[in-house]
């Protein structure tokens, strides 16, 4: 069997929303011996969209700063909404049209967050009303009863003002002047104020320029005279500073246009050198000339060709082609290299400015003699190179390069000739300048310099040798270096040849090659000085008979310590 549960009374979820109901069930309704038993309910009610978001307050205040950007958060507003769920999602709007500050919703946590949809300026409005209304984002048509009318509260925004920095009246500035003007010569004016309330004053200057110059007022003058022909425009940057704070600074471009005065004379477009054959025919066209100027022109240039006064009766004639350019052509038949090489025609050029210019150009025209077919075979002496179509810095380029290359030859030669040189003078050269000294001291002297055969090599040789000396030259004995070099002659040779032969016949000769010590020990000492060509320890006792035994290559030193011990005793 089967009940239902019914709600006796109206509910409301935002009062109570669950509720516990305890059922109980009895068979045998009024007679003895009825069974009853009991369970519990529990009613949960669910929400519907039946209230509608409420502001708790009905001002809120705000400050904003006028140097915040665009976009910034200033504040939070909260509407509050006793339903749960998508019941209680809302939306925040602003019931003016305000195009200075908007409302979104944050759907976290369901707050309205202010920003700054347009930049602010205290010193133009200081204070903003403005009036926020909030509804619920989803609503039942069942239920629109209840969101019959949306609520709304109002907020006051409070501008803060700060420092701002000076604030020019034109975001550019475009200004013209003439070339030529004088030093100091006005070309505008600028301004800027200080937006804030205590309006300071403002201080100018130019931004690396030499050409102009500004004064506190904000006056540009000239400092440098103008020329259109080198720059006709100039992009200035001006900077205005407070005075009660430098850090405070603006700046502003400013863009100036040179306009054009007729100060240069049209003159010929290249240089002209004309070439003409003896044989030529009057009324032969030789060449076409045009011009250039460089002034700007209003409208197009137009230049006017005509012969100098002088020139009126000469042997060329011009006709202006009326459109900027002109012929030159002969004036009478036949032309003489011998008589007159060259003619210099003077040509007036006029331009269409405002006042009109002249200027005076020279045609340089050479005579030359052709041959059958037109072409150029000899011109004037001063000319012949260039009629053959070489220049004089070709020429002169040309000679350098050939001096240079004999230069690198004979230095060549030279090093190589240098290189092929003896390192002794050659036989025959006079030896008499030298002095050589032999000094052959006995055994046991303290002064125990001896013959030196190195000091009879020349001083040129000598030279040449250390210059020249290698590693391996270093690792000679001296005995070598002394017996392969020396003054290459003949009489030195059979000097030396006999020497050696002595030194090898004699066996008590003591050899060049050996080395002698001393030691000086000092007065006072009771060890004497040491030398090895005499001792203070007496040798009488040694005997020296052991080195016959030992061979011919004995032989030598048997037989200066065999004398020595003949001597002795």
């Amino acid at each position: 069997e089967y009940n239902f549960i019914r709600i006796s009374s109206k509910m409301d979820r935002e009062l109570q929303d669950e509720y516990w109901v305890i059922i109980q069930a009895k068979d045998m309704i009024g007679l003895p011996g009825a069974l009853s038993g009991t369970t519990s309910v529990l009613i949960t009610l669910s929400d519907i969209n039946d209230n509608k978001p409420i502001f708790k307050d009905s001002l809120y205040r705000l400050t904003v700063s006028e140097s915040v950007p665009i976009g910034t958060s200033i504040g939070k507003i909260m509407a509050y909404d006793n339903d749960i769920g998508e019941n209680a999602e809302m939306d925040y709007s602003i019931e003016d049209d305000s195009k200075t500050f908007d409302i979104i919703t944050n759907n976290e946590t369901q707050e309205g967050i202010v920003i700054l949809r347009k930049k602010v300026d205290f010193e133009h409005q200081n204070y903003y009303h403005i009036r926020a209304k909030v509804k619920n984002r989803q609503v039942d048509e069942q239920l629109r009863i209840y969101h019959s009318e949306a609520s709304t509260t109002f907020i006051k925004i409070q501008v803060e003002d700060v420092d701002e920095p000076p604030v020019f009246l034109l975001p550019y500035y475009i200004f013209e002047i003439f070339e030529g003007s004088p030093l100091g010569s006005f070309v505008g004016v600028v301004s800027a104020i200080d937006p804030d309330q205590r309006n300071s004053p403002i201080g100018y200057s130019v931004t690396r320029s030499k050409m102009f110059s500004i004064d506190d007022n904000g006056t540009i003058f000239t400092s440098n005279p103008l020329d259109r022909e080198i720059s006709a425009w100039y992009n200035l940057s001006v900077t205005a500073t407070e005075k009660y704070d430098v850090e405070q600074i603006s700046s502003v471009p400013v863009y100036v246009q040179v306009l054009n005065i007729n100060d240069h004379a049209p003159e010929f477009s290249e240089y002209y050198e004309i070439y003409v054959c003896e044989n030529a025919a009057s009324g032969q066209v030789i060449q076409t000339i045009s011009a250039v100027d460089r002034d700007e022109s209003v409208e197009d240039h137009h230049f006017y060709f005509n012969l100098s006064m002088e020139e009126k009766n000469s042997s060329f004639i011009i006709i202006d082609n009326q459109d900027n350019t002109a012929v030159i052509l002969t004036n009478r038949t036949g032309f003489s290299l011998q008589e007159e090489p060259v003619f210099y025609v003077s040509i007036l050029i006029t331009d269409n400015g405002i006042p009109p210019l002249t200027s005076t150009n020279t045609l340089t025209i050479h005579i030359c003699d052709c041959d059958d077919n037109g072409s150029t075979q000899t011109c004037s002496n001063k000319d012949l190179m260039l009629s053959m179509g070489f220049k004089a810095e070709v020429i002169i380029a040309i000679l350098i390069c050939i001096i240079i290359i004999f230069g690198f030859i004979f230095l060549i030669l030279g090093l190589k000739q240098r290189r092929k040189e003896t390192l002794f003078p050659e036989k025959g050269e006079d030896f008499r300048e030298n002095i050589f000294r032999y000094d052959d001291e006995g055994g046991g002297e303290e002064d125990t310099e001896a013959f030196d055969i190195v000091e009879l090599r020349s001083s040129a040789a000598m030279r040449e040798r250390k210059a020249r000396r290698t590693p391996r030259a270093e690792i000679r004995s001296l005995c070598r270096q002394s017996l392969q070099v020396g003054p290459d002659s003949a009489i030195f040779r059979k000097f030396i040849l006999e020497k050696l032969e002595e030194a090898d016949t004699d066996p008590c000769a003591p050899p060049f090659d050996s080395l002698q010590t001393y030691a000086f020990e000092g007065t006072g000492s009771l060890a004497g000085s040491l030398s090895s060509l005499g001792s203070v320890v007496s040798d009488q006792d040694e005997n020296y008979d052991y080195l016959n035994e030992l061979g011919p290559r004995f032989k030598r030193l048997a037989c200066m310590f065999g004398s020595a011990m003949q001597s002795n005793n």
